[in-house]
């Protein structure tokens, strides 16, 4: 370039819009362009994959804490007789049944409250004997719900030995929980945003300099530095594009395939049954895919812009 005569070099030559437009800088199918789309897909697709993740563990808390916040539990200190017992919990029954908000009331068994320990200390010879609290399941009315530390000052009132709970810590630890996940998804999605810029910085780099020539020859005959940086925001965001739907399909695939891997793998029915209740059916509904189409659309965002400000950072320090 520096050779070329003083006056070929201060009036560049006049080429017509059409042929700098069909004029691709960035090879499309460079060995540089389909590593790239690689890389970017397993990025884009562990972000869908965490997007997903994330979204079914809100939707399975959501669930758990309607399921919670619908139903509270009254606990009823024995009697000496059983006897007394019973008819202490019918009267406690009875008086719960005529509150405004209660949908339903139900007294669990003593097989039942045994049932809801064992767990926790397994099968006890002689559980029976034990003066374990007696429960009483109370159904609440979603639309039109009792007010809980009303009902349960009243309660204990009336009744010595009576205890509402309200399953409020319960409440607690899930949101708690669902947060810090939150959070942790979050966290990965946006290292791997990070780490796509930095991919997309490194690319650019490599296209401007394997290009550097024809650049110089798109400058010397009058492109302008928005044009160059337009052809490798195109290149980029096609990329983009490209490897973001591979990676958000591949993502797709995976909770397509999750709800049948129990089964294949001969899980019980019971722990089919626990899995579900844990996260879920383990498939998306339409928002769920949504976001992973959001998802293909921030990464090819993050490389149009990323290359934009590249280039541009690029030329400028070539026409310095």
């Amino acid at each position: 370039m520096r050779n070329l005569p003083a006056v070929i070099r201060e009036q560049p030559l006049a080429v017509p819009k059409l042929a700098l437009r069909n004029s691709p800088i960035v090879p499309p199918r460079s060995v540089t362009g389909r590593s790239l789309v690689v890389v970017i897909t397993i990025m884009a697709f562990l972000a869908s994959l965490t997007t997903g993740v994330v979204y079914l563990i809100n939707q399975s808390a959501s669930a758990w804490l309607r399921d919670v916040a619908s139903e509270v539990t009254v606990q009823v200190r024995p009697a000496a007789d059983a006897t007394q017992t019973e008819a202490k919990l019918a009267e406690i029954s009875d008086f719960l049944s005529k509150q405004i908000g209660i949908a339903d009331v139900r007294v669990l068994s003593q097989r039942e409250t045994n049932a809801l320990i064992e767990p926790w200390l397994g099968k006890v010879e002689g559980l029976e004997s034990l003066p374990l609290p007696r429960l009483i399941a109370v159904q609440l009315d979603r639309e039109n719900p009792p007010d809980l530390p009303t009902l349960s000052v009243a309660l204990e009132g009336e009744f010595e030995g009576a205890m509402l709970d309200d399953h409020g810590r319960w409440q607690a630890q899930i949101r708690s929980l669902t947060s810090t996940l939150a959070v942790a998804g979050l966290g990965v999605i946006a290292l791997v945003a990070l780490a796509t810029v930095a991919i997309i910085v490194s690319a650019t780099r490599s296209a401007m300099a394997s290009n550097r020539e024809i650049v110089e020859v798109l400058h010397f005959v009058g492109a302008r530095d928005r044009f160059i940086a337009q052809q490798f925001e195109k290149h980029f965001q096609t990329l983009g594009i490209m490897a973001g739907a591979a990676g958000a399909g591949l993502a797709a695939l995976v909770f397509v395939v999750f709800p049948l891997l129990p089964s294949l793998f001969g899980a019980s029915p019971a722990t089919d049954a626990e899995l579900r209740r844990l996260v879920g059916a383990g498939t998306l509904d339409w928002l769920g895919y949504a976001l992973l189409v959001l998802v293909v659309v921030v990464v090819a965002a993050i490389c149009r812009i990323t290359s934009r400000f590249g280039v541009y950072r690029i030329l400028d320090q070539q026409n310095r």
